[in-house]
């Protein structure tokens, strides 16, 4: 028995109240099991229940043993004075406050349909698996799932709000900015994101706005913060960025990033020299790039938007030093639609929340429009029988299995209630 599990059972209140009474015979009435608590403190706040008539308010402490109180020193912790119930597995011993009065107690342990402690063993004592239900998840009907995968997608963008918050406060609020430094880490992908976004820092936005009207000033300064213009290379290109890097970094007072990027297990088209000329390109082409973004409502007009191609010296090349056979680097829309998963989906859900005018509908729209993405993770849950038929429904998965299944969080996971409670 674990303490998780009585919180459960107690916020749901999935147990028998039939004549329900507190160990000292009590009759007891609960009008509402109070707000769960996270953090440190009692489990639950602002409960309201009914003592032999008396009404209380206050908190509920959960323990899978009544001497558990004792155990984890709440006899002294003025925080735990206002405990109106102790809801416990087993009652084996009185519980009293600071004052002496002793604290009404909800035994649980006979109250409680065997199935559902079959369930939960069968759920979280199991031996390791890849996720806690992987031979059950594949009996939940489509409708429960794929509402709980929308919620859990709506997590996620969430989640990823966190990071957009925090690149407004450092840069007082410039969207434009921080547009610029979510796409900078998106065209680096796993391998250099935190390497193009650590670049994004080194530049005040205000040096890519008075630049973007020139392609060369745009690529000499990417390529000479990334250190990518440390090269022996010559030609009538290359010269050029190093001349232009030397005059823009005296200009602004330039300091680039100690940090190399990285080629290693790359695909060539996702080198960073490729990315940082497409990126160079896109601000070139592309004025007020957040308005423009910010605005979409037709995925149509995003791959519009971002039909963009390196420059022509990368035509043949894919490094400064080697040439290579001929060929157009063009954003695919396979790299697109990671961009709109990644930065203008998440942006745009930021801003709407904003402005105080959230469009959760919308960004579903959109997102179920966007094919889904293919990782380890969503081909394992494709071996479970659950498939994923956009970004939507693969964002979703991704989040279930980094934020409750490899976090044992089944018992706040809508397919582990489900489980939980089945009688079968």
């Amino acid at each position: 028995m674990k303490e998780d599990l009585i919180s459960f059972l107690w916020k749901f209140q999935y147990f028998n109240k039939m004549a329900l009474a507190t160990t000292r015979c009590e009759e007891l009435f609960i009008i509402s099991v109070g707000q769960e608590n996270h953090n440190t403190g009692p489990d639950f706040f602002n409960a309201q229940i009914s003592i032999d008539n008396q009404k209380w308010a206050g908190n509920v402490e959960i323990h899978v043993k009544a001497s558990d109180w004792y155990a984890h020193g709440h006899e002294q912790d003025v925080n735990y004075e206002n405990i109106i119930l102790h809801v416990v597995w087993e009652n084996d011993m009185p519980v009293f406050r600071y004052d002496n009065t002793i604290i009404p107690t909800l035994e649980l342990k006979n109250r409680i349909t065997p199935s559902v402690l079959v369930n939960y063993q069968r759920l979280i004592g199991a031996k390791k698996k890849w996720i806690n239900c992987e031979k059950s998840i594949g009996s939940i009907d489509d409708f429960t799932l794929d509402n709980w995968l929308e919620r859990l997608y709506i997590e996620r963008l969430e989640d990823k709000s966190v990071l957009i918050t925090k690149l407004l406060e450092q840069s007082n609020n410039d969207w434009e900015n921080v547009l610029f430094k979510l796409l900078l880490r998106s065209f680096g992908l796993k391998v250099n994101g935190d390497s193009f976004l650590a670049i994004s820092n080194t530049i005040d936005f205000s040096i890519i706005r008075k630049e973007q009207d020139n392609l060369n000033a745009m690529e000499a300064l990417l390529f000479g913060m990334a250190g990518l213009l440390n090269t022996s290379t010559e030609g009538t290109y290359v010269t050029y960025l190093k001349n232009e890097f030397t005059y823009l970094k005296a200009k602004y007072t330039l300091v680039p990033m100690v940090t190399s990027v990285q080629f290693f297990r790359l695909r060539p088209n996702n080198f960073p020299t490729i990315r940082l000329s497409q990126l160079a390109n896109l601000y070139h082409q592309q004025k007020s790039l957040f308005s423009k973004l910010i605005s979409f409502e037709n995925l149509e007009d995003i791959y519009d938007l971002f039909d963009i191609v390196a420059s022509e010296f990368w035509d043949t090349h894919y490094t400064f030093e080697t040439i290579s056979k001929c060929r157009k680097k063009r954003l695919s829309k396979s790299f697109m639609d990671l961009l709109l998963i990644n930065t203008i989906v998440p942006l745009k859900f930021m801003y709407q929340h904003h402005i105080g005018t959230p469009n959760n509908e919308l960004i579903l729209d959109l997102m179920n429009e966007i094919c889904s993405e293919k990782n380890g993770i969503i081909t394992q849950f494709l071996k479970l029988k659950i498939q994923s038929d956009s970004a939507a429904k693969s964002q979703g998965l991704l989040q279930l299995k980094n934020g409750y299944c490899d976090k044992q969080r089944c018992l706040r996971c809508v397919i582990g209630k489900n489980l939980l409670m089945n009688e079968s």
